[in-house]
């Protein structure tokens, strides 16, 4: 995992802004705080070893943004309009700290000016760096469609909570997804669904071999590979520009009559 520095990436193996959480996100948080400082519980970010990945660190072209757009093995999770001209790309995980910052600080800010306007749709896809990131995508996952962002929102935002080393962090999972309304025995089903982690594993295996993802968190904009900083502005210099372009190309001329 990372070391907490300023790097805007957590390697492997090693809201607050206005826009920010949704009232369900909001609930759940609540409870989830509530019920952990009651139980006199608190965290540490352990290290987890999530296998070793395909060439890490090797430069990398950007993708066929149509291979990038193909369907996976799971259902894509997506936030905005389905027919919004721009789209984000984040390859994340739940114990990964800069995925969680980002979470925090800037998709607040780029659900406020780009997705709740149509002007871009978020799609986020599974790439756990440990078993306990892959469990909390699980219990996102099980949680509903509906729910699986509200889900992750409060699984982020109580990160250093429940990120802990060996079965005190999947204890503590647990909590927060009985406080979501889920049961102990439905968590447990939920985590013992073969189909479901082989799901996950496929997404996080795609996008390292097909697309190059070896850290976490990684973005696509149209395509287009993020670097290392991942603010506002860095995404603003792609969809700003990305929306400068389609004002300027003249329009297809219709097409005439035999």
């Amino acid at each position: 995992m990372a070391k907490d520095d300023k790097s805007q990436t957590s390697k492997v193996p090693d809201s607050k802004p206005s826009g920010g959480m949704s009232t369900t996100t909001t609930l759940i948080l609540a409870a989830v705080v509530a019920v952990l400082a009651a139980a006199g519980i608190y965290g540490y970010r352990g290290g987890f070893s999530g296998g070793e990945l395909a060439s890490p660190g090797d430069p990398k072209a950007d993708p066929e943004i149509a291979e990038l757009m193909k369907p996976g093995a799971l259902t894509e999770m997506v936030m905005g309009s389905a027919d919004a001209p721009n789209t984000i790309v984040e390859y994340a995980s739940m114990t990964c700290p800069h995925c969680a910052l980002f979470q925090k600080e800037v998709l607040p800010e780029l659900k406020t000016k780009y997705i709740d306007t149509g002007k871009a749709k978020y799609i986020l896809r599974e790439f756990p760096l440990d078993g306990l990131a892959l469990a909390a995508f699980m219990v996102a996952r099980c949680s509903g469609d509906d729910r699986y962002f509200p889900m992750v929102d409060a699984l982020f935002e109580t990160q250093d909570v429940w990120a802990v080393t060996g079965n005190e962090g999947k204890e503590k999972l647990l909590l927060i997804a009985r406080q979501s309304g889920m049961s102990k025995e439905q968590f447990d089903q939920c985590l013992a669904d073969k189909a479901l982690f082989d799901k996950i594993v496929e997404t996080r295996k795609r996008g390292n071999e097909v697309f190059g993802v070896d850290s976490t968190p990684a973005f696509f904009v149209n395509g287009k590979r993020l670097g290392t900083q991942h603010t506002l502005k860095d995404f603003e210099a792609l969809l700003d520009g990305a929306d400068k372009s389609a004002e300027t190309t003249p329009a297809a001329p219709a097409p005439t009559g035999q």
